[in-house]
């Protein structure tokens, strides 16, 4: 009863107004909030699902969770941790850097946690956002969504699967009550998650059934606690962190000619590939199971030491027969093996491209962002912005993601450029501000020729990186610091805008 009461206060409380709204407190909402706070802005509001900040790290517990990049690299450049205890940092350990980030910068006053956001709707008549939340409504000037593309689980289509009586639980919302020693269990995928995982559990259960589409590329992961000399040296030693860090920085970069420009190239990290397998698999049959049939980088490439020696245990499975149904109690595969299990694990992915959250926003014609994606394919102009969208941005938008370094350092570029878009539309008294299309289809046939000849456009496989039209509105195609370059100012001009009625004047001046 008192539940429903609360809902009822909520939905009659009238609408709050503050200047800018973030969506998601993740590496990227939270750190514009920081930007927004140190820049004397404090007319703004995080609206967050979650009871925490962290996003993905605090959301993926699954055992084993850990970063793929370097610690000193997966950091923000204004907050360097000297504290990292690893090359690679586990998943509790980033987790535990957000929360301190977020302490520091002072920002959790200006967060609505449990506040998971309905609905965004452009009114044309007001010129403001309205949103809906767990948390009443809300008007804005300006939303940013930093929803990342790694929030929403993707579960398979797979007849019967909905029957299963045994625990079944994605990765990204790991069970941690179910009992899996000394029991059957099954995990769907062999993603970044997977490999992760299986050699986390292979030990504990009884048996481990590995179901396997397309077999990934791994590389070794040279992941190594840190001595206590150079713990020191990072905390004390004046500028030999950033040298650190700008070392990773320049030898993760040079992945970006074979990936984007000469993917000829690839085949050194195909070659390590190829004798990393061969070492750590002695089983022929095995061997060939999980040898990929694609060049390397055409999909994520993986870094693991313990996968392929959990593979190879007796009591580990690699299952590459497509799955036909889930039973109450078993796999039955499409060659009509029925494989009994206990606990079914699904390790297949996100929704990146068609994130539901692109269902809750509608822009000016009243259009979902999922309806413009549907016709046009997933666009946008720097990442940042999409037309029909007016004083709506966005971090991690299309085409942001990275392949091969760490993707804070497109996110900080993205804060630099929407930090200063803010502080253009109060400095020019602008009331709306929204791409030109022409803006953004120029600047999307730039990245189509710029990935036509690439590894993920040439490399022989089927990826999420790819939208349903075909095209790959994920991936950054070049190097970084060129999106750094693309994105330090706020390039007024490639919009359309509309000022305040009592400063009509600047609306020429705007748009020059």
């Amino acid at each position: 009863m008192s539940r429903k009461v609360t809902d009822k206060a909520v939905a009659n409380r009238p609408a709050r107004h503050v200047k800018t709204i973030i969506i998601g407190s993740g590496f990227a909402g939270l750190g514009l909030a920081i930007r927004l706070s140190q820049q004397g802005r404090t007319d703004y509001l995080v609206l967050e699902r979650g009871s925490d900040v962290g996003g993905t790290w605090r959301d993926n517990t699954y055992p084993g969770a850990a970063c793929d990049v370097p610690s000193h690299l997966y950091s923000y450049s204004f907050a360097l941790n000297p504290n990292w205890s690893r090359s690679f940092s586990k998943q509790g350990e980033i987790q535990q850097y957000i929360q301190g980030v977020a302490k520091k910068y002072n920002v959790l006053d200006k967060h609505l946690f449990d506040c998971d956001v309905t609905s965004a709707r452009w009114n044309t008549g007001t010129n403001r956002w309205e949103v809906e939340s767990a948390k009443g409504s809300f008007t804005a000037d300006t939303v940013v969504s930093a929803v990342g593309a790694l929030c929403e689980p993707a579960l398979p289509d797979i007849k019967g699967i909905n029957n299963f009586k045994g625990e079944i639980f994605h990765s990204a919302r790991w069970n941690h009550d179910a009992d899996l020693p000394g029991k059957r269990v099954a995990i769907i995928g062999t993603g970044a998650s997977s490999i992760q995982i299986v050699p986390s559990i292979a030990a504990q259960v009884a048996h481990l059934d590995v179901y396997q589409r397309t077999a990934p590329w791994l590389l070794p992961r040279m992941d190594r606690p840190y001595t206590l000399p150079e713990r020191l040296a990072f905390k004390h030693i004046p500028g030999f962190q950033r040298l650190s860090r700008a070392a990773i920085y320049a030898a993760r970069e040079t992945q970006v000619v074979g990936l984007a420009k000469v993917p000829a190239l690839m085949q050194a990290f195909e070659l390590i590939a190829r004798a990393k397998l061969k070492l750590e698999i002695r089983d022929p049959e095995l061997r060939a199971k999980v040898t990929p049939n694609f060049r390397i980088g055409c999909k994520r490439m993986l870094i693991s030491n313990e996968y392929y020696p959990a593979l190879g245990r007796g009591n580990v499975d690699v299952i590459t027969d497509g799955i036909a149904e889930v039973r109450e109690n078993s796999i039955v595969t499409k060659d009509g093996t029925e494989r009994e299990i206990d606990a079914l694990i699904v390790a297949t992915g996100f929704h990146v491209t068609d994130s539901p959250a692109y269902n809750t926003i509608a822009g000016k014609d009243g259009r979902t962002l999922s309806e413009v994606f549907d016709e046009i394919g997933q666009q946008g102009y720097k990442g940042s912005s999409i037309a029909n969208f007016p004083n709506m941005f966005f971090l991690l938008g299309p085409n942001v993601g990275l392949g091969h370094t760490s993707m804070v350092f497109m996110i900080e570029s993205q804060i630099n450029y929407i930090a200063d878009a803010l502080a253009t539309v109060n400095r020019l008294g602008l009331q709306t501000v929204e791409v030109r299309r022409a803006a953004q289809d120029a600047y999307n046939a730039e990245l189509k020729n710029k990935l036509e000849g690439s590894v993920w456009n040439t490399g022989g496989c089927s990826s999420w990186y790819l939208d349903k039209h075909g095209n790959n509105t994920t991936l950054w195609p070049d190097f970084t610091f060129e999106f750094r370059k693309l994105t330090r100012t706020f390039d007024v001009a490639a919009y359309e805008t509309t000022s305040d009625d009592s400063r009509n004047d600047l609306k020429v001046v705007a748009a020059q």
